[in-house]
Protein backbone atom coordinates (compact mmCIF):
# COMPACT_ATOMS: atom_id res chain seq x y z
CA UNK A 1 0.00 0.00 0.00
CA UNK A 2 1.10 3.21 -0.90
CA UNK A 3 0.66 6.41 1.74
CA UNK A 4 -0.79 8.80 -0.29
CA UNK A 5 0.39 12.36 0.34
CA UNK A 6 -0.97 14.34 -1.78
CA UNK A 7 -5.15 13.77 -3.91
CA UNK A 8 -6.18 15.91 -6.72
CA UNK A 9 -9.02 15.56 -8.45
CA UNK A 10 -10.60 16.48 -12.04
CA UNK A 11 -14.19 16.31 -13.13
CA UNK A 12 -15.48 17.22 -16.48
CA UNK A 13 -18.42 19.09 -14.68
CA UNK A 14 -16.21 21.40 -12.29
CA UNK A 15 -18.86 21.38 -9.33
CA UNK A 16 -18.76 17.78 -9.31
CA UNK A 17 -14.49 18.29 -8.75
CA UNK A 18 -14.91 20.84 -6.02
CA UNK A 19 -17.76 18.75 -4.07
CA UNK A 20 -15.13 16.26 -3.58
CA UNK A 21 -12.35 18.45 -3.03
CA UNK A 22 -14.19 20.14 -0.32
CA UNK A 23 -15.39 16.91 1.24
CA UNK A 24 -12.08 14.91 1.30
CA UNK A 25 -9.12 17.73 1.25
CA UNK A 26 -8.10 17.13 -2.73
CA UNK A 27 -7.31 19.92 -4.54
CA UNK A 28 -9.45 20.17 -7.57
CA UNK A 29 -7.31 20.81 -11.16
CA UNK A 30 -7.60 21.11 -15.03
CA UNK A 31 -6.92 16.95 -16.13
CA UNK A 32 -3.48 17.61 -16.83
CA UNK A 33 -2.23 19.32 -13.47
CA UNK A 34 -4.35 16.73 -11.57
CA UNK A 35 -1.94 13.78 -13.34
CA UNK A 36 1.50 15.26 -13.86
CA UNK A 37 3.67 13.96 -11.64
CA UNK A 38 1.18 11.41 -9.95
CA UNK A 39 2.59 8.16 -9.06
CA UNK A 40 -1.43 6.59 -9.19
CA UNK A 41 -3.72 7.56 -11.26
CA UNK A 42 -7.63 6.73 -10.95
CA UNK A 43 -9.38 7.25 -14.52
CA UNK A 44 -13.68 5.89 -13.72
CA UNK A 45 -15.16 8.09 -16.73
CA UNK A 46 -18.22 7.21 -18.50
CA UNK A 47 -15.90 8.84 -21.41
CA UNK A 48 -16.62 8.21 -24.89
CA UNK A 49 -13.41 9.77 -26.13
CA UNK A 50 -10.07 9.48 -23.80
CA UNK A 51 -9.81 12.32 -21.10
CA UNK A 52 -5.87 10.93 -20.21
CA UNK A 53 -3.19 11.49 -22.23
CA UNK A 54 0.17 9.63 -22.22
CA UNK A 55 2.15 12.36 -22.58
CA UNK A 56 0.90 13.68 -18.99
CA UNK A 57 1.97 10.50 -17.26
CA UNK A 58 5.33 10.30 -15.19
CA UNK A 59 7.79 6.95 -15.55
CA UNK A 60 6.82 4.55 -13.64
CA UNK A 61 2.97 5.78 -12.59
CA UNK A 62 0.58 3.03 -12.26
CA UNK A 63 -2.79 3.79 -13.50
CA UNK A 64 -6.16 2.14 -12.58
CA UNK A 65 -9.09 2.27 -15.19
CA UNK A 66 -12.29 1.34 -14.28
CA UNK A 67 -14.42 3.57 -16.47
CA UNK A 68 -15.47 3.14 -20.88
CA UNK A 69 -16.76 -0.28 -19.88
CA UNK A 70 -18.27 -0.49 -23.87
CA UNK A 71 -16.13 -1.46 -26.86
CA UNK A 72 -16.36 1.55 -28.50
CA UNK A 73 -15.95 3.82 -25.20
CA UNK A 74 -12.43 5.30 -24.68
CA UNK A 75 -10.96 7.05 -21.61
CA UNK A 76 -7.36 6.11 -22.24
CA UNK A 77 -5.47 7.69 -25.20
CA UNK A 78 -3.06 5.06 -27.41
CA UNK A 79 -0.15 6.86 -26.40
CA UNK A 80 -1.52 5.21 -22.63
CA UNK A 81 -2.26 2.09 -23.14
CA UNK A 82 0.14 1.60 -26.04
CA UNK A 83 3.39 3.34 -23.52
CA UNK A 84 2.09 1.45 -20.33
CA UNK A 85 2.46 -2.70 -19.03
CA UNK A 86 -0.94 -3.74 -19.51
CA UNK A 87 -2.65 -5.70 -16.99
CA UNK A 88 -6.96 -6.61 -17.35
CA UNK A 89 -8.74 -8.36 -14.32
CA UNK A 90 -10.14 -11.01 -17.35
CA UNK A 91 -8.68 -11.21 -20.96
CA UNK A 92 -11.53 -12.12 -22.31
CA UNK A 93 -13.62 -9.70 -21.03
CA UNK A 94 -10.82 -7.14 -21.99
CA UNK A 95 -11.14 -8.23 -25.45
CA UNK A 96 -14.86 -7.96 -26.12
CA UNK A 97 -15.80 -5.24 -23.55
CA UNK A 98 -13.08 -2.39 -23.56
CA UNK A 99 -13.01 0.11 -26.25
CA UNK A 100 -9.31 1.20 -24.71
CA UNK A 101 -7.69 -2.22 -24.95
CA UNK A 102 -9.60 -3.22 -28.59
CA UNK A 103 -9.93 0.19 -30.45
CA UNK A 104 -6.00 0.61 -29.11
CA UNK A 105 -4.55 -2.69 -30.00
CA UNK A 106 -2.34 -2.48 -26.99
CA UNK A 107 -1.20 -5.97 -25.92
CA UNK A 108 -2.05 -7.70 -22.70
CA UNK A 109 0.73 -8.36 -20.16
CA UNK A 110 -1.13 -10.18 -17.49
CA UNK A 111 -4.77 -10.92 -15.73
CA UNK A 112 -4.37 -9.62 -12.26
CA UNK A 113 -4.41 -12.96 -10.67
CA UNK A 114 -1.66 -13.52 -12.68
CA UNK A 115 0.07 -10.87 -10.75
CA UNK A 116 -1.09 -11.22 -7.72
CA UNK A 117 0.41 -14.97 -7.69
CA UNK A 118 3.74 -13.79 -8.65
CA UNK A 119 2.88 -15.84 -12.08
CA UNK A 120 3.67 -12.55 -14.17
CA UNK A 121 5.40 -9.43 -12.68
CA UNK A 122 5.75 -6.47 -14.41
CA UNK A 123 9.54 -5.08 -14.63
CA UNK A 124 10.20 -2.73 -11.68
CA UNK A 125 9.72 1.03 -12.98
CA UNK A 126 7.52 0.55 -15.88
CA UNK A 127 4.11 2.74 -16.11
CA UNK A 128 1.54 -0.05 -15.58
CA UNK A 129 -2.02 0.50 -16.45
CA UNK A 130 -4.88 -2.07 -14.66
CA UNK A 131 -7.88 -1.81 -16.93
CA UNK A 132 -10.72 -3.50 -15.25
CA UNK A 133 -14.46 -4.22 -16.38
CA UNK A 134 -15.38 -5.55 -13.06
CA UNK A 135 -15.91 -9.19 -11.80
CA UNK A 136 -18.69 -10.90 -9.84
CA UNK A 137 -15.58 -11.74 -7.63
CA UNK A 138 -14.20 -8.22 -6.89
CA UNK A 139 -17.73 -7.07 -6.14
CA UNK A 140 -18.33 -10.42 -3.18
CA UNK A 141 -14.93 -9.41 -2.17
CA UNK A 142 -16.02 -5.34 -1.44
CA UNK A 143 -18.98 -6.51 -0.06
CA UNK A 144 -17.33 -8.70 2.44
CA UNK A 145 -14.87 -5.76 3.10
CA UNK A 146 -17.88 -3.12 3.87
CA UNK A 147 -20.21 -5.46 5.89
CA UNK A 148 -16.98 -6.63 8.06
CA UNK A 149 -16.39 -3.06 8.75
CA UNK A 150 -20.26 -2.36 9.51
CA UNK A 151 -20.11 -5.36 12.05
CA UNK A 152 -17.19 -4.13 13.70
CA UNK A 153 -18.69 -0.74 14.46
CA UNK A 154 -21.69 -1.95 15.84
CA UNK A 155 -21.88 -2.23 19.59
CA UNK A 156 -21.72 -5.72 20.93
Amino acid sequence: MRRLEEVRVWSPTPAHAQRFAADTGARALDPEAAVRGADVVVVATSATEPVLRGAWLKPGAHVNAIGAPRPDWRELDDETMLGSTLIVDSREAALKESGDVILSGAKIFAEAGEVFANVRRPAPGVTTVFKSLGLAVEDIATARLVYDALEGSRPG
